[in-house]
Order: C-alpha cells, then structure tokens, then sequence
C-alpha cells in the first residue's frame, strides 16, 4: 500500500463521519467518500501543506452539493423523514471509533434529524466546528466564506439546535441497557402496564415508512397511545415478534423483527428512568442493509 492510500485511510474515519452527518445515509456517506479517495488520486500530493484539511476540505463540499440535492428531494418525501440507523450488535460496550464515526453523542437518530432543519453549509460549518472541533480559518477556507461569516452562521445553529432538541439526561449504560431489555421484554409479550411504567406522560414516537410501508404521518404522542401501539403489534402477531437490544448510532437501542423480517430499528431517549422520545425507522430501503447484516 503506497504513502498515499494510507494516508487516506488514516482519515477515512473522519471522512465518513462528516459525510453521514451532513446526509444521514449510510449508503450516500459512502459513495461521497468515494468521491473524495477518487479526487485525492488525481491530486498533487507533495504540494498539500495538510492531507487532513484538504480532504476534509473536499469531503465536505461533495457532501453540501449532495445534501442539496437531497432535500430538494426530500420536499417530496411521504411522511416524515429520519436518517438511514447504523447498526453495532454487541450492546455491552461502545462500538470502535470506525463504526462510531466519531463521538457518539452526536450520532444519535434524534441529534440528525435535527440537522436535517439547517440549511446545507450552516450545517457543514455547525458539524465541523461543534463536533468535529474544526478551526473557524479552515472552515471559512472549506466554505468559501470569511471567517466572521462562518461564526455567525454556527451561531445561528447552535441556536436552531438548542431550540429544537430536547435536553438529554445522561443515563449510564448498565441502567440505559437494563431499563431498555425491561422495555423490550414487555413490547415483545405485549405487556400493557409494563409498557407504560417504561414510557413518560407525553412520550412521542415518530416513524419513517417512506411511502413504502404504514407509519405515522405525525409524532403519535403520549405514554397510554404509544402503548397501545406496542401492544397491538404484539397481540397481531403472537410468538412472531422479536426484539433484539443493540447499538443504534451509537447508543443502545432496538431492532423488532416481525415473522423473521426486520420491521423497524429504534432509536430511544430517556429521560433517567422513562422513554420520552422513538425514532422508529421503517422504511425498507433504509433497512435492507441492516436487515442483510442481521438477518439469523
């Protein structure tokens, strides 16, 4: 393997890990990377003062001129739209910086689709100062924009961001995996009042059929509605539904297969002791990758 390729898979990592923020897709990460390791073949290696910054520099761009795309598309979107999950099957401890992407907070389904509301670059410049601890001059070099410029539209973000994600209460991971196994337990027998002890007064979930299958076309709210919705998959298809606990970008979260085909894969947030918010991906296309990974 030459010094080149090397290098570049030194930072594949990081590339990737900007590339899934900036598209929430798996599958579009990828082929950006691509892109980049492609560029990075034709470029004048000897003349870079910094093989870091410039195909971070290229990554990024390749993916602001995507996710423009993508949300001219996805004003066309059925129903809501939440990220293509990243999967880890061991639940017992964090997955490896590869598969993480980079810090794990900053992954999760709820945390992206909150990026999904910022406009193409104020989401680059938000990502690679706030998670990626980027220097504001090679932003502004990134971007194409002076430096004050770029402050202002992290500002703006970091704004956006506060007002539109809930406050988190960190829960550690034995008391997240055991309060979630109690919870899968429970969805999986469809037990009614145990589910209810697991939810909050005004839990939400909100599901991405795609247009390819029945979801929600708005957050169905409320701890007796999301329930009974547990419950009603369970008493449908008895002894069919099952739950696995895993690590969904990240954080300890849920795959449910229904008569051995994956249904959904859930991303849960807690609030100490309760869910008070699912992300339930159920679009098939966004599943056949992690339903390929898993299937048993």
């Amino acid at each position: 393997m030459d010094a080149a390729t090397l290098a570049f898979d030194r930072h594949r990592p990081r590339l990737k890990g900007i590339a899934y923020r900036m598209l929430g897709s798996v599958a579009e990460a990828e082929d950006v990377v691509q892109d980049a390791w492609l560029r990075w073949n034709e470029a004048a290696h000897d003349a870079l003062e910094s093989a870091e910054a410039w195909l971070v520099t290229v990554t990024t761009r390749i993916a602001i001129d995507r996710l423009r795309a993508a949300q001219a598309q996805r004003t066309h979107y059925v129903g809501t739209w939440l990220p293509e999950p990243f999967v880890n099957d061991d639940p017992e401890g964090p997955a490896t910086p590869e598969q993480l992407l980079g810090r794990a907070e900053d992954l999760s389904m709820a945390f992206l689709t909150v990026l999904e509301r910022l406009a193409p670059e104020a989401r680059a410049a938000f990502l690679l100062r706030e998670v990626f601890e980027v220097d504001y001059d090679e932003i502004a070099q990134t971007l194409g924009k002076s430096q004050a410029a770029c402050r202002q539209l992290v500002h703006r973000a970091k704004t956006q961001v506060r007002e539109d994600d809930r406050p988190k209460q960190a829960v550690p991971r034995d008391i997240h995996l055991r309060l979630l196994r109690g919870f899968a337990d429970a969805a999986q027998r469809g037990d009614l009042h145990a589910l209810k002890a697991l939810l909050t007064e005004d839990v939400a979930i909100i599901g991405d059929g795609g247009g390819k299958v029945p979801s929600f076309g708005q957050p169905v709210v409320g701890g007796q509605r999301v329930a009974q919705i547990y419950f009603a998959v369970a008493r449908r298809f008895p002894g069919a539904v099952r739950i696995e606990v895993v690590d969904v970008n990240g954080v300890p979260g849920l795959l449910r297969w229904v008569d051995g085909v994956l249904e959904s894969v859930q991303g849960i947030e807690w609030d100490g002791e309760r869910i008070v918010r699912i992300h339930a991906q159920r679009n098939p296309d966004k599943l056949a990758r992690i339903a390929a990974e898993f299937s048993r």
